[in-house]
């Protein structure tokens, strides 16, 4: 049976401050597998055109546009879960949870403001702004890696560790985003 390990800490870009919390073997898929594909080049396309495209947003906005995802859950008529599921950046999450061999439960990447541009897999809110799964990552800067206790996962029933990565536009420098993939913990023990 697994066990429950807490893994909640901010990891930044050197491996080696973390060996000791994280099975050697879920460090060395985070830091070898993950970290080759999470600033990829549709990645960071897809977020450069949300957050143009979604302008200057205050927390009322953002909270509404939360409540509205919220409400669509579940409904047949869901505008703004399917805009997110059928982005074109959201078969591309797909496609590396299906050649993750069971590894990867679910990938979702935010914009500037925490809010989703495309998932593998329906999130419970549109908003992540607001969890450290954002906080510790897109506020941390370039390189920011945060990753989260191994816990029982409600929507993919499985126990997995969330671990997040800052985006980075590698013309400017700068943070634009955040992505977050959900590990299966059973294969890493």
């Amino acid at each position: 049976m697994l066990r429950k390990t807490l893994l909640a800490f901010t990891l930044f870009a050197a491996p080696s401050a973390h060996a000791a919390e994280v099975p050697p073997a879920m460090s060395q898929y985070i830091y070898g597998d993950l970290m080759a594909w999470v600033n990829n080049d549709q990645i960071v396309q897809a977020i450069s055109a949300q957050n143009r495209s979604i302008g200057e947003l205050n927390q009322t906005e953002i909270i509404a546009r939360d409540g509205i995802w919220r409400t669509e859950i579940g409904e047949t008529d869901r505008p703004t879960v399917n805009a997110v599921l059928n982005a074109p950046l959201s078969d591309f999450l797909r496609s590396r949870q299906s050649e993750s061999n069971g590894r990867i439960t679910e990938v979702f990447v935010m914009d500037r403001y925490g809010l989703n541009v495309a998932a593998s897999d329906m999130t419970s809110d549109y908003w992540q702004g607001d969890e450290a799964k954002f906080t510790e990552t897109f506020a941390r800067g370039s390189g920011a890696v945060y990753i989260g206790d191994i816990e029982l996962d409600e929507s993919s029933q499985t126990y997995q560790g969330q671990v997040s990565f800052a985006v980075t536009d590698p013309e400017t420098g700068s943070v634009i985003g955040a992505i977050t993939v959900g590990l299966n913990a059973e294969p890493f023990y």
